[in-house]
């Protein structure tokens, strides 16, 4: 059939399997239902995607149509069919057990992994108990942050004097949704320790999985003890990072000069990471086992070094954390290989389908990540450029030829289409991008490529033999010059390109259907239509939406668009915690006292206590934010917001559309199973 089949861009002779249209369509999907201001039924999802899933698949398979109809249908047939998956996924979750501040009090629990922050260290710590909550209440997976000298590891037993709160809901509109990715991960609750989280005793944990993650906890912090150790001061914590996932060794500078530089994604077990390891593994096996003739006459030498590098990823993935990127990152490789196996082309849009499909099917809540998003982006943007690579040598009849100057000129392929993909995501989930990056990539990778690889590999294999450290030297070394270049980068670029507001999230599904449209082309010319007129209808979108205009938050801060950056202002003692997407502004001042004045696009604006307000009274203010309520006479005009409707609230954000008025936006609650409705000490 044509759809199982695929079909050919006849004068190009591209090949766009069906699978990729079923791919994509599960991949909008997912986010329709991730998307929704509400939660339906199961019985109204598996009424609506089945209806859908099986009228579009039966006209599918059923009705002989031209071929743009049979996307169109396999399209809105996967949609359906991921309905049903997302909501699936959904309600098998728990529902959360925390919906207040718990604490002060005392958590006892297994440490089952550490991770960096910017205040300090963190734990994921397996709740065994928590002082006057009952059993069935516990929280069963939380997240503490500890800013003391830690003195404990994984696989320990733990009792900390913590306060817990449930995962922080975004309050702003479009900040990153942690609460919905805890949801999914199952955590809990996060919190801090006051003081330091001293060691206990106790039995071993109850289930068997919790006991094998924590014991692998264990494994990957001895790893990674053991290589920052010998990797050397400068780079240890970077080669401890990415030998098992452990960034606890890490300097704050370092991670953030690689975020601020364009090689943040070095940190991430991912598919970069995978891949190089799959890739080392394969080619070394496939050729040690060809130097065995009587084996390779026998049997297929690729098909032995596949399940090599399935094997070996694998074990990375478990030694890495097996966190979800690394999960997903793992289902690509694993996808690739096992066409191997198949006698399949690893590397085709057909594959990349797959593994779409098959992180869907496990993850569907990933697709609204930028992991996902990033990730697939930059690998169907670079095999679409080497599939069209490849049959411009073959028909200039050098498809075999190979060397370093290929090599030397698919890196720099490589960095730029994986920038240019990639860009529009960073933009709308990081508000930044690195100026430099492309340069930085374009002088990392191959050290990356043709040293640190090689090295970890033979650091691998010679462990048996107590002669790894001389090679864990030598990759320190090469990390160390790659922190080089990120700090040269990141100093030369300061912050990174930034837009000074959030992109609507129109703009990003304007801007992906662009690329997939610049992907699937078939030709130069329809490729350069597509590209001019997604960036034409993202600008003007994006001119058109409405933009943030002053946000306060529950911690206490004010966040003001000044239009070329954001001003974060210190005014009230809150308990709540800022905007995701503005954790790394700085104070820059204090209108605690003698209040502030600033002249924005759209008006004045004034920010101060009472008293200092009541003594200023202006008709032409547009709005004011205070401590207590003012006379409503002084500011006829203005939008007046008390410090007690934004605690009630949990933050209030003034909106300016494109007509000049003001929209006031409150977060919503208990429409969806991770945005519940929080208790709170007034309640």
């Amino acid at each position: 059939m044509a759809y199982a089949s695929g079909h050919r861009n006849g004068d190009r002779g591209v090949n766009l399997p069906g699978p990729l249209y079923f791919a994509l369509g599960m991949c909008a999907g997912a986010c329709i239902y991730f998307s929704l201001q509400f939660e339906p039924t199961l019985a109204q999802v598996l009424v609506t995607g089945g209806v859908v899933a099986a009228l579009a698949g039966l006209a599918l398979f059923r009705l002989d149509l031209p071929h743009t109809a049979r996307m169109a249908l396999a399209f809105i047939s996967a949609m359906g069919c991921a309905l049903i998956v997302s909501k699936i996924h959904t309600d098998l979750r728990p529902a959360p057990m925390v919906t207040r501040t718990i604490g002060p009090t005392m958590v006892e629990g297994w440490v089952n992994d550490v991770e960096p922050g910017q205040n300090g260290l963190r734990l994921r710590i397996d709740v065994h108990a928590v002082a006057g909550e009952r059993t069935q209440n516990l929280p069963r997976h939380i997240r503490l942050t500890h800013m003391s000298e830690l003195q404990v590891s994984p696989g320990r037993f733990v009792r900390c004097w913590a306060v817990l709160r449930p995962p922080p809901q975004p309050a702003l509109p479009g900040d990153y949704p942690f609460n919905r990715q805890a949801y999914f991960e199952g955590l809990d609750a996060v919190g801090y320790v006051q003081g330091r989280c001293r060691g206990g005793a106790a039995g071993v944990q109850q289930r068997y999985i919790s006991r094998l993650k924590t014991g692998l906890g264990e494994v990957r912090r001895d790893l990674a003890r053991h290589v920052n150790d010998i990797a050397g001061k400068r780079a240890g914590g970077f080669a401890a990072a990415l030998t098992s996932g452990d960034r606890s060794y890490m300097r704050q500078a370092d991670m953030e000069a690689l975020r601020h530089s364009g090689l943040a994604h070095l940190l991430a077990i991912s598919g970069l990471h995978l891949g190089i390891v799959g890739t080392l593994v394969f080619f070394a096996f496939k050729r040690g086992l060809s130097a065995w003739e009587w084996l390779a006459l026998r049997v297929p030498t690729q098909k032995p070094a596949a399940a090599a590098a399935l094997l070996a990823t694998g074990t990375y993935m478990l030694l890495s954390g097996a966190s979800i990127s690394t999960q997903r990152a793992f289902i690509m490789a694993a996808v690739v290989f096992t066409a191997i196996l198949l006698d399949r082309s690893p590397l085709s849009l057909r594959s990349f389908a797959i593994a779409m499909i098959a992180v869907i099917l496990l993850q569907p809540a990933s697709v609204m990540t930028p992991g996902f998003q990033m990730s697939f982006a930059a690998t169907g943007a670079l095999i679409v450029t080497y599939e069209a690579w490849n049959r411009k040598k073959a028909e200039e009849g050098e498809a075999g030829r190979r060397g370093i100057g290929f090599v030397m000129k698919s890196l720099v392929v490589t960095s730029i289409v994986g920038a240019a993909a990639t860009a529009p995501f960073a933009l709308y989930h990081f508000d930044r991008v690195a100026p430099l990056g492309l340069i930085a990539n374009l002088l990392a990778m191959p050290i990356i490529t043709f040293i640190s690889a090689p090295i970890a590999g033979l650091a691998l294999v010679s462990w048996p033999f107590g002669l790894s450290d001389m090679f864990l030297r030598i990759f320190g070394w090469s990390l160390a010059r790659v922190l080089d270049v990120a700090h040269w980068a990141a100093d030369a670029g300061q912050s990174g390109l930034r837009m000074g507001e959030q992109m609507p999230t129109g703009v990003l599904v304007v801007l992906c259907v662009g690329l997939v449209a610049v992907c699937l082309g078939l030709g130069v010319r329809q490729r350069l239509g597509a590209a001019t007129g997604g960036m034409a209808a993202s600008v003007l979108l994006w001119t058109a939406s409405p933009d943030m205009l002053v946000h306060w938050s529950a911690s206490g801060d004010v966040y003001l668009n000044k239009g070329e950056n954001v001003k974060r202002l210190s005014f009230a003692d809150g308990d709540g915690l800022g905007p995701l997407q503005f954790a790394d502004i700085g104070t820059d001042g204090n209108c605690r006292e003698q209040g502030c004045r600033f002249e924005t696009v759209s008006g004045a604006i004034l920010i101060g206590p009472d008293t200092w307000l009541s003594e200023r009274c202006d008709d032409t203010v547009l709005a004011i934010l205070t401590d207590k309520p003012v006379q409503k006479g002084c500011y006829p005009d203005g939008v007046q917001i008390a410090w007690r409707d934004v605690q009630i609230a949990g933050g209030i954000t003034l909106i300016r559309k494109m007509t000049g008025d003001l929209d006031r936006y409150t977060p919503t609650c208990g429409r969806r199973p991770w945005t519940p409705c929080l208790q709170r000490d007034w309640d």
